[in-house]
């Protein structure tokens, strides 16, 4: 009798997949029976039992929720393709790079026209500083100081500032240019842009922008150096020395200016100076509050101004400390302001005004 040797063919368990314990009990049984069932060999020695014998398992097959700890070590192929990635992308870079055709020699006309163009900016250049001058000249102050005197008058309301003005004008033939009245007579000008805002201002006892006031004194400036050189036509062609000799005081008042009133902020010493001229020195007029409170009410009972009452004046007595102030002591600093007591008569007060000029302009002042 033939004997059959059954083979039971096996394939090895795919990685990662496991047998559970149920199925490999149910193989095992289904194995027994047919090896019970199967011929054997009339030869024991050419018998043959097959047995199935389950893989180990192995970390592969390990089973994701399994308690045992992991033995597992460190990947390194992450790391390994991101070299790998950026290395080829430098490479590509490079290889791109290598491909682009070179920039075009200037050579020939290119070279020509390039150094024409470099000349004609260098031609250009003493242009451009040229703009530059002119721009520095727009920026200069309209008026010389070497040619024009101006002295800032300062003090606070009621001290007496316009009638040592109106002095030192009849005595030296100063000009005098009073900002509050530049800036009332403005006000009251038919068609002033300027009308509303001005009496606003001077109602609540306010400093008007100072745009407006340097403007107003720039154009009295100018119109004052422009009538003086009509006069002094108008005697030369005369030629007459009694009018030039009487001429004397009028020409000097020309170009000398008493600006009373101004600046009351610092920003307007700094912009008036910057645009219009710079100050020779400053004449402060102190005196105390309660004696300019009495001054401002007695005059007000016949000047009219709308600023002459109680309200306005304490107004005006805080902004003359809190801005007008530092505006002295800026040019207290400078070695420019000539201090003089307010208090007594006017006339004991114009002395020491005309002491104080002589010692600081000279006795030919």
């Amino acid at each position: 009798m033939a004997s059959r040797i059954i083979s039971l063919p096996w394939r090895p368990v795919a990685a990662r997949a496991t047998t559970p314990p149920a199925a490999a009990g149910v193989t095992r049984a289904l194995l027994s029976s047919s090896s019970s069932s199967s011929a054997t060999l009339s030869s024991a020695s050419c018998r043959r039992t097959v047995a199935f014998h389950p893989p180990a398992p192995t970390r592969h097959n390990r089973r994701s929720y399994s308690s045992s700890s992991s033995s597992d070590k460190v990947k390194f192929w992450p790391f390994i393709a991101v070299i790998a990635v950026g290395t080829a992308g430098y490479i590509g870079l490079v290889n791109r790079r290598k491909e682009m055709p070179p920039p075009p020699r200037t050579t020939g006309a290119a070279a020509a026209a390039a150094a024409a163009a470099d000349h004609q900016q260098q031609q250009q250049q003493p242009t451009s500083t040229t703009g530059d001058t002119a721009a520095a000249a727009a920026a200069s102050p309209v008026f010389s100081p070497a040619d024009t005197t101006v002295i800032f008058v300062l003090g606070g309301p009621g001290a007496g500032k316009g009638t040592q003005c109106a002095n030192l004008v009849r005595e030296y033939g100063f000009t005098h240019l009073s900002a509050g009245d530049l800036l009332r007579a403005e006000q009251d000008r038919p068609g002033s842009q300027f009308g509303d805002l001005i009496r606003d201002h001077i109602k609540n006892g306010l400093i008007v922008p100072m745009e407006v006031t340097i403007k107003l004194l720039e154009n009295a400036m100018r119109e004052s150096l422009d009538n003086n050189k009509k006069q002094q036509q108008s005697n030369n062609e005369k030629n007459s020395p009694v009018a030039t000799t009487s001429a004397g005081a009028g020409s000097a008042g020309g170009g000398r200016f008493l600006i009373d009133g101004f600046p009351r902020k610092l920003d307007q010493a700094h912009k008036f100076e910057e645009s219009v001229c710079a100050a020779r020195m400053v004449l402060f007029f102190d005196c105390p509050e309660a004696v300019m409170e009495e001054r401002l009410l007695e005059r007000g009972k016949t000047s009219g101004r709308a600023d002459d009452n109680a309200d306005s004046i304490r107004k005006r007595f805080r902004t003359f400390v809190d801005t007008s102030m530092p505006v002295v002591e800026y040019y207290a600093a400078q070695a420019k302001v000539v201090k003089i007591d307010a208090t007594p008569a006017p006339d004991h007060v114009f002395a020491a005004t005309r002491a104080c000029l002589a010692e600081k302009l000279g006795k030919d002042f």
